[in-house]
């Protein structure tokens, strides 16, 4: 085969080793089974990564990235949406439609997370997957409320978890059962959901001009 730099020998091995696992599962995607897949050698997998550990990190870390670089710009479309519900659905619009246009990618995900859990030694290869996840979900969350002019009533981290609990569901249920009405109707209930833990920012600011204002007239009358 053509030579390949160690760049493009570590893209083509995490490919290959995304493609075994949403087969095959975690357990079948040895180095063997993922240079064959990927066309090359076995010989030539340290190469390009020192364990098979190491090329699993490395595969979170591309799917996550690849994810940032698909929802976060979701989250500031052309046309400002009219309120957060409206900027929640279109970004979990957007974040089912890559998980329609390529399933196996989620599927392997959700076989990495599932290893890790029962494999000894693995258990932190769950936590950084999902680490990510909801800093990833906290950026998106964020960027919605500045988008809309609004703020969330609970904290930020707290209602990431919320939204990568129910992105979990949406895609895990879709993918038992490819049924995309379903999971359009569970995108407008996740919408409602999370749109009901924000509030404009003007009227929080409204409200604690008032409070400030009625503590200043309390303390003049005393």
């Amino acid at each position: 085969m053509t030579r390949m730099s160690v760049a493009e020998r570590r893209a083509a091995l995490i490919a290959a080793a995304l493609g075994v696992i949403a087969r095959e599962g975690v357990a079948a995607a040895t180095t063997r089974a993922i240079t064959g897949e990927a066309g090359m050698p076995q010989a030539s997998f340290h190469y390009a990564f020192e364990s098979r550990d190491e090329l699993m990190r490395e595969v979170v870390r591309h799917v996550v990235e690849q994810e940032e670089r698909s929802v976060l710009p979701a989250m500031a479309p052309a046309s400002v949406p009219a309120d957060m519900r409206e900027a929640l659905k279109s970004g979990l619009e957007h974040y089912f439609a890559g998980v329609t246009a390529d399933p196996d990618h989620e599927r392997a995900m959700f076989e990495l997370a599932q290893y890790s859990q029962r494999t000894p030694g693995a258990e932190q290869l769950a936590l950084v997957q999902y680490e990510r996840y909801y800093a990833l979900a906290e950026s998106s969350l964020l960027a919605a409320a500045e988008l809309v002019d609004e703020q969330w009533s609970r904290p930020v981290d707290e209602v990431a978890r919320m939204l990568v609990g129910l992105t979990d569901g949406l895609t895990f249920t879709w993918l038992a059962t490819r049924d995309d009405d379903a999971a359009h109707r569970f995108i407008d209930f996740a919408a409602d959901a999370l749109a009901s833990l924000s509030r404009p920012r003007r009227a929080a600011a409204s409200r604690a001009a008032v409070t400030v204002d009625a503590a200043s007239q309390q303390g003049s009358r005393s």
